[in-house]
């Protein structure tokens, strides 16, 4: 076999694994579904895109309390110019000038929470050359420790370290809510497909059932054991079956289509059909109202975002009154310094350095305006604490209306899986009966549409379990099953 041959079977080797792929269909179970969305659909990147974001926030909120180390400073600072220069007789010159004035600046800093105010630590070098005279001089400090201290002030660091902490928690929480809510999501999507596929498999029976029992009834008319008036009502069966067949399809198509895009399915599992497993079984693990209660208000987002919102209150109230009264910040720093014509110059027996200074702002008149802004804050505390409440009570009536729900729904899918399981056997013996004459047409029409009506009862009754299994889980946080709390995966 030349190689032209060799390529030429190759290549019609991976064309015929290609079509094989795309031919068999992705058969899922809703573990399998809940499991893929979580893992490669949209929504759960986008989760963890703003988990990621939301730990960088917390990061950079942690570092602005620890040691800063900075350099700053002006390397080069070259002026050549005319400046206006006031004479003694009052008049003004302007002279020539040009010079370099370069400076360096280490700072190290360390913010204090429990007062607000900051601690640095500098050494700064000062070079300036005039180039008109061509001499060089040098200032430095060598050494300085300094404190701004603000008084009587609103202290925002400590506010800020007792809500980022809550705020980290709380995207924490949203996080695992964002995934919990795919996994919802996903259910949903899985079921309006299952659905819509035992709708064409109800379709695709009644189709093929009606056209054999349609040309039964011919022989029968023939036979004179059934009236034309029968015989035609048969026929219109037909044609419904035919309709309910191609609207079927249609359905089951654009729901596949939306689990395939939410799904995020790439390459040949994008051209695959779905087959959809039907759950089996469900679980029979009990939930207890008080520690489901319990756990959602441990875990969820919501719950910390009440503590989060009470305390905001409070730093809204501290801060409209103590921004009303006096303010005053304190700027003191104790240092050597030193000038000289070298460098070294600046750093052999440095003199004394002190600076304290005390500025403050005091209103006196304001018309009120200090009262009403503190009253704002005050009014406002109170309508956050009453909302706050009124979220509470609705969010633990949302979560017993949950719990029970779920409870009703377990028995209501064994209740329906019993009422198909006989349905399906109503219309066997009820075929058999027609096919001996032995039933009516209409006899007949009514157990169709009791099976059909009991088979799709079964799976809507599986879908509103699972929708419940799934809130509950995104209400708690908490998987019952297994008794554990539901943790996110870290990026």
């Amino acid at each position: 076999m030349n190689a032209r041959n060799t390529y030429c079977l190759t290549v019609w080797l991976m064309l015929l694994a290609t079509i094989w792929a795309k031919a068999q269909p992705l058969r899922l179970t809703l573990e399998e579904v809940v499991q893929m969305a979580r893992e490669q659909s949209i929504a759960a990147r986008q989760a963890a895109t703003l988990q990621k974001t939301n730990y960088w926030k917390y990061r950079s909120f942690l570092a602005d309390y620890k040691p800063q180390l900075s350099l700053n400073g002006s390397l080069p600072s070259f002026t050549r110019s005319f400046i206006q220069v006031q004479q003694p007789d009052g008049t003004i010159a302007f002279q020539p000038v040009s010079n370099n004035n370069s400076l360096l600046n280490l700072e190290l800093s360390q913010n204090i929470p429990l007062t607000g105010g900051a601690i640095y630590v500098q050494h700064q070098l000062q070079r300036f050359d005039n180039f008109m005279a061509r001499n060089t001089l040098y200032n430095g400090i060598p050494f300085a420790i300094g404190l701004s201290q603000p008084l009587f002030r609103f202290n925002p660091m400590k506010w800020e370290r007792r809500i980022e902490p809550l705020r980290y928690a709380e995207s924490n929480g949203q996080y695992v809510e964002a995934l919990e809510q795919v996994a919802l999501d996903a259910t949903g999507l899985y079921f309006d497909l299952l659905v819509a596929q035992v709708n064409l498999q109800i379709a695709e029976t009644n189709r093929a059932n009606n056209d054999t029992l349609f040309t039964i009834a011919g022989h029968k008319l023939e036979l004179g054991k059934i009236s034309r008036n029968d015989l035609l009502q048969l026929q219109l069966s037909v044609l419904n079956a035919r309709k309910d067949l191609a609207s079927a399809r249609q359905t089951a198509e654009v729901a596949s289509l939306k689990l395939r895009a939410f799904l995020n399915l790439q390459g040949n599992e994008a051209l695959r059909s779905f087959d959809l497993a039907i759950p089996a079984q469900i679980s029979t693990f009990p939930v207890d109202i008080q520690q489901a209660l319990n756990q959602a208000f441990a875990n969820r987002s919501d719950a910390i975002a009440f503590g989060r919102r009470l305390l905001e209150a409070e730093r809204d109230i501290e801060k409209a009154r103590k921004e009303n009264g006096l303010n005053a910040v304190l700027n003191a720093d104790f240092g050597l310094t030193n000038r000289g014509a070298r460098p070294v110059d600046v750093y052999q027996r440095p003199q004394d350095r002190q600076f304290v200074e005390l500025r403050f702002t005091m209103p006196i008149m304001t018309w009120g305006r200090a009262k009403a802004r503190t009253e704002t804050a005050e009014a406002n505390g109170q309508l956050t604490i009453q909302t706050v409440e009124q979220a509470k009570r609705t969010f633990e009536q949302q979560l017993y209306t949950q719990v029970t729900l779920l409870d009703m729904l377990r028995q209501q899918v064994k209740l329906t899986a019993e009422a198909d399981q006989i349905a399906q056997n109503r219309y066997q013996i009820a075929q058999e009966r027609f096919k001996l004459s032995d039933l009516t047409v209409t006899d007949l029409g009514i157990a169709i549409q009791d099976k059909d009506r009991a088979r799709r009862d079964a799976i809507l009754a599986l879908r509103d379990y699972w929708q419940s299994y799934y809130t509950l889980r995104l209400l708690t946080l908490y998987d019952f099953e297994r008794n554990q709390k539901i943790e996110g995966k870290r990026e």
